[in-house]
C-alpha cells in the first residue's frame, strides 16, 4: 500500500513510522504532483489555519479532490481539515465527511490529556492522547462511531474517509492505523 502523510507541520513523521511499522509505503506529502499514485492519505495534527495557509490554491484543490474520492484519516487538524462544518472560529473544512467540529474544545496546551476508552476496536480499552484537540458536536446520519470520549465521538468513519480528533500515532496502540488500513485494502465506499 502506497500511503500519503501530509508533511507541512504536526507529527507527520510518527504517522509515517506507524504506517511503514505495518507494512505500508509512505510518501510524504507537500506538493500536488506527490499525490500521483497514492492509495490513500494522512493528514496530521498541527494548525488547520496554517495549514490552509501553508498548502496554497494548488495544492489545496488537489487534496480536495483527493479526499473525497480516495480513503483519507485526518488526526487531530486533520479531522478539522476533513470536517464538513468548523466552528471557534468558522473556518472552512472540505467537507470530506459529514461532521460538526469545534477548534480547542477541550482547552489549552495546559489541559492536554491521555485517556482510555472502550471503542469498537477490540475489546482493550484504547488510549487516546489529546493535545489543544477539537470536539465533534455534530455527526451525520451516515457517520459511524468508533469510540467516545466522555460521551462525545472522538473517533468517527464515513465510507472511506476516517478521523479521530486525538493523536494515536503518540500511543503505543497501533489499532487505530490498523483501522485505516483495513479501510484501505477494503475499498470501503
Amino acid at each position: 500500500m502506497k500511503i500519503g502523510v501530509l508533511a507541512l507541520q504536526g507529527d507527520f513523521d510518527a504517522h509515517r513510522r506507524r504506517l511503514e511499522e505495518l507494512g505500508a509505503e509512505v510518501v510524504l506529502v507537500r506538493n500536488p504532483e506527490d499525490f500521483e499514485g497514492l492509495e490513500a492519505l494522512v493528514i496530521p495534527g498541527g494548525e488547520s489555519t496554517t495549514f490552509l495557509k501553508l498548502l496554497g490554491e494548488r495544492t489545496l484543490q488537489k487534496l480536495s479532490d483527493f479526499v473525497h474520492t480516495k480513503p483519507s484519516f485526518g488526526t487531530c487538524a486533520g479531522a478539522i481539515m476533513l470536517a464538513r462544518e468548523v466552528e471557534n472560529p468558522h473556518q472552512r473544512g472540505l467537507d470530506a465527511i459529514d461532521i460538526g467540529i469545534r477548534r480547542n474544545a477541550y482547552g489549552r496546551q495546559i489541559d492536554s490529556s491521555i485517556v482510555e476508552a472502550p471503542s469498537a476496536l477490540g475489546s482493550e480499552p484504547l488510549e487516546m492522547v489529546f493535545i489543544r484537540a477539537p470536539r465533534i458536536v455534530r455527526v451525520g446520519p451516515e457517520v459511524e462511531v468508533l469510540a467516545r470520549r466522555d460521551g462525545d465521538p472522538v473517533l468517527v468513519r464515513q465510507g472511506r474517509v476516517m478521523v479521530a480528533t486525538f493523536h494515536p500515532e503518540l500511543s503505543e496502540d497501533k489499532r487505530v492505523h490498523e483501522e485505516f488500513l483495513k479501510l484501505v485494502r477494503n475499498g470501503i465506499e
